[in-house]
């Protein structure tokens, strides 16, 4: 039995996509019913866990021969980086108490830096607190999302701007789709050849890319110039939290574009098996076009 926590998202759900596809039993834990009957239809077991629940965790991670688990983001929280910790210690310790042969975590470039990287030590502290389950563990950690520029192809669309944290316009940086995170993910939790210390597997696109390679692909596929616009870094606070961000949320995401333009977010090549995804922007920014939804 596979278990899949976040298989709502667009990584989980591909995982398990693929692993059912593969004739593999796959336990989808969801906190709602909302995407029951969508994972019912593709063959998953249904579990409702909350991973603020501990009880609901280890009921579901029982019988698991693996566990896919993520690094939660509780919208809404105050105090996001404390509901997050809490959340992972939970998870942390229903999978020490009851430790699946394998577990794989979704992790991030710059997850090896304790500090100085904004939302992304969490995803640190979720690595070293799962280093301490005795399991095979694998740490999958992906760059920037494309799916992330996606948000924002209405507005550029409409207003012919495209708004960037990065700095500067013509700074290259890697980015990769996030279907080809989930079917990496479904790979390497069926490796069983894998045994000693944690595993570092990095994933990012074909090609690395700037904020005026988005502008210039977005101008393509809509049909009328986009220029890419470098928010200014006074700025960035109010932007996000005028896109719905609570204040503790925004700062995180402010903190980690100031390190991503300080160049401390990368691959981790010293220690890294890195991986490319198959998938370009062209093609995820399409998608979005087509479904704005």
């Amino acid at each position: 039995m596979f278990v899949i926590f976040g298989v709502s998202g667009k990584v989980g759900r591909v995982t398990a996509e693929v692993l059912r596809e593969g004739g593999h039993r796959v336990r989808a834990v969801i906190r709602g019913n909302r995407h029951t009957e969508a994972l019912t239809r593709i063959g998953c077991e249904i579990a409702l866990a909350d991973l603020t629940d501990l009880a609901s965790v280890t009921r579901a991670i029982d019988g698991a021969q693996a566990v896919q688990i993520l690094c939660p983001l509780p919208i809404g929280e105050p105090r996001l980086d404390r509901a997050m910790r809490a959340m992972i210690d939970i998870a942390v310790q229903a999978l020490s108490a009851n430790p699946p042969p394998r577990v794989l975590a979704l992790s991030d470039y710059g997850a090896e830096r304790e500090s100085g990287t904004g939302i992304t030590m969490l995803f640190h502290y979720l690595e070293m607190q799962l280093r301490r389950v005795p399991t095979s563990l694998t740490l999958l950690r992906a760059s920037e999302h494309m799916q992330n520029w996606a948000r924002v192809v209405t507005l550029a669309s409409a207003t012919g701007v495209l708004p960037s944290f990065h700095h500067p316009l013509t700074k290259r940086f890697p980015t990769v789709a996030a279907q080809d995170v989930g079917r990496l993910a479904a790979e390497l939790l069926l490796d069983e050849t894998h045994r000693n210390g944690p595993r570092v597997v990095s994933i990012e696109g074909p090609q690395r890319v700037s904020a005026l390679d988005v502008a210039r692909t977005l101008s393509a596929l809509s049909g009328r110039e986009i220029v890419a616009h470098a928010v200014p870094r006074a700025g960035w606070i109010a932007t996000l939290v005028g896109a719905g961000l609570g204040a503790d949320h925004a700062q995180l995401i402010a903190d980690l574009y100031d390190a991503h333009n300080a160049g401390c977010i990368d691959v981790e090549a010293r220690v890294s098996e890195q991986r490319l995804g198959t998938s370009d922007l062209r093609e995820v920014l399409a998608s979005r076009a087509q479904n704005p939804q």
